[in-house]
């Protein structure tokens, strides 16, 4: 997000970039805002309609109409101050430390399955759908180790290219390919076979693909290291029934014959979501979907919510903020001077893209 001194030709690059050395780059923070501003307008919007089916399901007055709200703004609150601490953190200490940031997020991963899966404290470790994910922090909430991890993957790779760049090796079978090659088949070992979240892998192979494609890796090689992600990416989902069933369904669309299907109707009540919003939408608060007919509808299925409150407008208007965030992630990271910093830059596109990629083609059936 920071640009490096002004020396020689770096100057030139910063006026393309469009923004001056050590500054922030003020569109990113502006999309980013704008983001934020619509998870809070949205959890504001279909908080009432949550709690109404949390209070069903537990038998309990416990969640009140304005809960998510007031517990999405807390954590925006939370996000904003950890964005200005980090934002003084000079990027040169992320790398020195980089190792130490990918052992951590590796070794927190496996202290979740100790005590998850091995241990079964699930006071520690919250069981959710049958798998361990979380930390239970108790009155704090509750962290994801995976994202930490996905954030210590970045920050390594990128030093450990930059520094091979740098070195003449980058396209070193031995010092370079098979280094990335062991390190992201540890990671997505802890999260996809571990931790069973086959979202959050994708999210990784998007870091790594992103990655390897800017780092300047010959053709050759970065089409193969791609293509044997993917088909660890096909053989993870081959092994796993749940995720053979999630993936025909995805595949099968709108297919009427699957009215009656049990498997399908996720998919289905995310359809109906997006349909009926039209093209201006129902309108705040009035979602039919998220009173119960959708599952995850304040998590995984909220993109099928937005159709739904806010129409199609609503939704490419989204979608444009999204676009715009991504293109300016992309000239950030092509006029950068530091190669690691290129790179850092080009794993948050990566992970930033697989998601929203991975939910939006779900929601619509376009997978």
């Amino acid at each position: 997000m920071f640009t490096g001194r002004r020396a020689g030709g770096t100057a030139k690059r910063d006026e393309l970039a469009g923004q001056r050395a050590h500054r922030p780059d003020y569109q990113i923070v502006l999309y980013i805002g704008l983001l934020m501003l619509v998870g809070l307008v949205i959890m504001y919007a279909i908080g009432p309609q949550r709690a109404n089916v949390m209070n069903r399901v537990h038998a309990t007055d416990f969640y009140t109409d304005t809960y998510f709200a007031v517990k999405q703004l807390a954590s925006l609150g939370l996000a904003i101050a950890a964005f200005f601490a980090m934002s003084k953190v000079p990027f040169s200490w992320w790398k020195k430390h980089s190792l130490k940031l990918l052992i951590a997020g590796l070794g927190l991963c496996a202290l979740l399955f100790i005590t998850g899966n091995i241990l079964t404290i699930d006071a520690i470790a919250t069981n959710t759908l049958g798998a361990y994910r979380w930390f239970n922090l108790g009155p704090l909430g509750s962290f994801q180790p995976a994202e930490f991890l996905k954030f210590g993957l970045l920050i390594y790779l990128a030093t450990f290219l930059g520094v091979r760049s740098q070195q003449g090796l980058l396209n070193s079978v031995e010092k370079t390919i098979l280094p990335v090659v062991a390190v992201g088949l540890v990671s997505l070992f802890f999260v996809v076979v571990l931790q069973k979240d086959m979202g959050t892998g994708v999210a990784l192979g998007g870091i790594m693909a992103s990655m390897v494609m800017v780092s300047g890796i010959r053709r050759g090689l970065a089409a193969k290291l791609l293509l044997g992600v993917l088909v660890l990416g096909f053989i993870a989902i081959a092994i796993a029934p749940h995720r053979m069933d999630r993936l025909t369904t995805f595949l099968k669309g709108d297919d009427h014959s699957m009215q009656s299907d049990d498997s399908s109707y996720h998919i289905r009540n995310a359809m109906i979501a997006l349909g009926t919003g039209g093209f201006f939408g129902r309108g705040i608060g009035n979602s039919i979907q998220a009173t119960g007919y959708l599952p995850e509808a304040i998590n995984d299925s909220v993109f099928a919510i937005i159709g739904e409150t806010f129409g199609f407008f609503g939704v490419c208007l989204i979608l444009g903020i999204f676009t715009m965030l991504l293109l300016r992630l992309l000239r950030l990271s092509d006029h950068l001077p530091d190669m690691s910093m290129r790179l850092a830059v080009a794993g948050v596109f990566g992970w930033l893209l697989a998601h929203v990629a991975l939910n939006v083609a779900s929601m619509i059936g376009v997978i």
